[in-house]
Formats: C-alpha cells, sequence, structure tokens
C-alpha cells in the first residue's frame, strides 16, 4: 500500500479533489453512457477506497492519456503519469486491460524483445533512396512497416510515410542510417504498464543507436519521437543524441521556400489534427501548420485545434470500443464540418484508427473526409 500511496503523492494528484475541470474535457468521461467515471472520481477512489478499487476503475484501462485534462489542470497534476504508474501496478498483479487487435500488436513487440530476433526491416527502402551506414542522422522507422501489413485493408500509408521521409532527408542532402535491427520503440507497453517489455525494447533500441555514432535521431512518429527523447531517458537511458520529429526539423530548413506549389494543391481546403505526443506533450503545434501552408493549402482550422485538439480516440491498443468510436466520429464530423476537403496528420496511428471509423456502412458520408499524412504530402513536392 505505501508503494501506491508514493504513486498519489508523486502526481500530486490529491489535488484533483480541490477542482474537477478534467471531468468537463476528458473524452471518455463524455462519452461513457452505462457507468459515470472521470479523472477526478478515479483519484478520490484512489484517496478513499485503495489500490484494489482503482484496479476496477474503468477509466483506469479506457484513459487515452491525451494529457486534455493536464493541459487544463490549475494545480499541475500529473493525471497521464498518475494513471501509467497505476497500470504499472496493476501488473505487477497480472492485471491489465483489453488488447485490441487480438493482441497482435503487444505480441509483436513481446517479440522484439527477444535479442535473438533476425528482422527484414529494410527490405521497403526500395530504389532511389539512399542510406548510409555512416551519417550524422538515424531514420528510426518505429513499427510503419507493421501496421501497413497489418492494417491493409485501411489502406493507411505505413510504408509511404517512411519512404517519403527518406525522400524528404535526400533532398536536404541528407543519406540517414536505417537500422536493420531497430526494434519498436516501446511507447505503448510502457503506457501499458508493460515495464519488463518496456526496459528490453529500449535498451536494445539504446545499445543499437549508440554504436551508430550519430548525432541526431529523425521520426515520423510522434511516439517515437516522445519515447526516444523523454521516456528513455527518464527511465532506462539517455542516447546522447538529439530526438527530432520530421516536421520539426523540416521547421529549421528552408525546404519550402523554393518550392513550385502544386496547382492542385493551391488554395486546397485542409484541416490539421494534432496528435496528442507531438501537441499536447511537445508542444508541437505551429511547425505543421506552417509546412501546410507553405505546401500552398488553405488551413481551415477545426472548432477543436492546438492545445484543445481531440485525441483520435484510441491509445496504446487496448480498450477500443464503443466509446472510442464514437470520440473518433466526434472528430470526423468536426473536420468535415471545418469546410476542408483533406483531414492531414502527422501519426500513423490517428490515420489507423480515424480510416477504421470510417468503415462504418451506417455513417456513410457524415465521416468521409480525405485522410493523409503531412510527410507523403510534402514527398509529392518535391
Amino acid at each position: 500500500m505505501n508503494g501506491f500511496k508514493q504513486i498519489v503523492q508523486s502526481n500530486r494528484v490529491w489535488l484533483c479533489l480541490d477542482c474537477g475541470k478534467c471531468s468537463s474535457v476528458c473524452p471518455i468521461t463524455r462519452h461513457v453512457v452505462d457507468c459515470y467515471t472521470s479523472p477526478r472520481l478515479l483519484v478520490e477512489t484512489a484517496i478513499g477506497c485503495g489500490e484494489a478499487e482503482v484496479l476496477d476503475d474503468p477509466l483506469l484501462w479506457s484513459c487515452l492519456t491525451c494529457n486534455q485534462c493536464t493541459e487544463i489542470c490549475p494545480s499541475l497534476v500529473s493525471f497521464s503519469d498518475f494513471i501509467q504508474n497505476v497500470r504499472e501496478a496493476a501488473r505487477d498483479q497480472d492485471r491489465s486491460g483489453d488488447c485490441t487487435h487480438g493482441g497482435m500488436i503487444q505480441t509483436w513487440g513481446r517479440m522484439m524483445t527477444d535479442p535473438e530476433l533476425k528482422q527484414d526491416r529494410l527490405d521497403w527502402i526500395g530504389s532511389g533512396l539512399k542510406t548510409s551506414e555512416e551519417s550524422d542522422t538515424v531514420y528510426f522507422t518505429g513499427c510503419l512497416p507493421y501496421y501497413d501489413a497489418a492494417f491493409e485493408k485501411l489502406d493507411i500509408e505505413g510504408i509511404e510515410i517512411a519512404r517519403s521521409a527518406l525522400k524528404i532527408l535526400n533532398h536536404l542532402g541528407i543519406e540517414p542510417i536505417v537500422l536493420a535491427d531497430e526494434r519498436c520503440c516501446g511507447h505503448d507497453q510502457f503506457w501499458q504498464g508493460d515495464m519488463a517489455a518496456f526496459r528490453k525494447l529500449g535498451e536494445a533500441n539504446l545499445e543499437i543507436l549508440k554504436r551508430t555514432g550519430a548525432k541526431r535521431i529523425v521520426t515520423t512518429c510522434p511516439e517515437c519521437a516522445w519515447t526516444l527523447k523523454h521516456t528513455y531517458p527518464d527511465t532506462i537511458g539517455d542516447s546522447g543524441m538529439e530526438v527530432l520529429h520530421l516536421a520539426e526539423l523540416l521547421a529549421e530548413t528552408d525546404l519550402l521556400d523554393n518550392l513550385t506549389i502544386n496547382p492542385d494543391t493551391a488554395h486546397k481546403q485542409v484541416t490539421y489534427q494534432d496528435p496528442c505526443r507531438l501537441g499536447r506533450f511537445s508542444g508541437v503545434y505551429q511547425s505543421p501548420r506552417d509546412l501546410i501552408q507553405g505546401l500552398g493549402y488553405e488551413l481551415k482550422e477545426m472548432d477543436h485545434n492546438r492545445e484543445a485538439s481531440l485525441c483520435c480516440g484510441t491509445s496504446c491498443w487496448s480498450s477500443c470500443g464503443q466509446v472510442n468510436k464514437k470520440i473518433q466520429v466526434e472528430r470526423l464530423k468536426e473536420a468535415k464540418s471545418s469546410g476542408a476537403e483533406l483531414l492531414i496528420t502527422a501519426c500513423v496511428k490517428c490515420q489507423i484508427h480515424f480510416k477504421c471509423a470510417q468503415n462504418d456502412p451506417v455513417l456513410e458520408e457524415e465521416v468521409q473526409i480525405n485522410i493523409r499524412d503531412l510527410t507523403t504530402l510534402i514527398a509529392e513536392q518535391l
């Protein structure tokens, strides 16, 4: 019990009892109809009832860790961190949330913890794209090739995002290292509280990254970027390398200054989905928007944008059900109501979850809007 009290104290969640603003913005709270749950109520249970009751609370595994509650919290409560800590405690008691897609994604993550694992991670690169075994930049691919295979029917841009990233980096004169033995970054394992798998993945990646001698890691996944830049140093070790999402790197270049605007995109109305880990977690809001407008698009903001942006509705491949579908549908409708004809995001998970929601035959045109990744749109205009 002392360990659980420490979780409550270290994340300052006891301050939730004096407030409750989080309940008004929590996406889960707004859409749950069969029982009432909220960040404040979960904290009240933690303080008033103890660990056992918290482990049975519906919000423990359904929380998106989107940080929308923390964004408006006047007391700097680390609620997402609190959720992660409690999930870790739950794992110690062999308790966990429901995995989506038959646990497929968690399974390949666990497979990658095997130090003897041999992967075919470079086959996607193809001809015309240049990489190097000696470079100051590593392109961290993440699970893009795996997502492409797992969600083929959704027509996502998994491998195409990776290829586009290489095309852009090559255009900048960068021939990055692409790691043949790279593992999943472990983001989902960490936020699900599966620290054993997370540490194995992180330690393997750190060993491989340090051997490269590179100075910089570039990734197209906000979750990889956050994990490599913050979670590894806080829990396992520091790579000693600068970590950037591609949108951050491009903000430092003149890539778009001399770009000839494609007439097909000139003044085309688009809207942008702020990924949680790139937006609220990392504070990267403006550079993706500058890139979108630099391509010639007219940006139409959704009602909820930047710090107030709505999550795509699913986190860590767990607890994806009716409530999550409602969150996704709400966001897709908001994108359509902006007047945009294209929804752009910078996170492959957003694309997967939104395209999955669009597969509902009942909703039909209510949620139909084209969805693309920012990386692929930039590469098309080079």
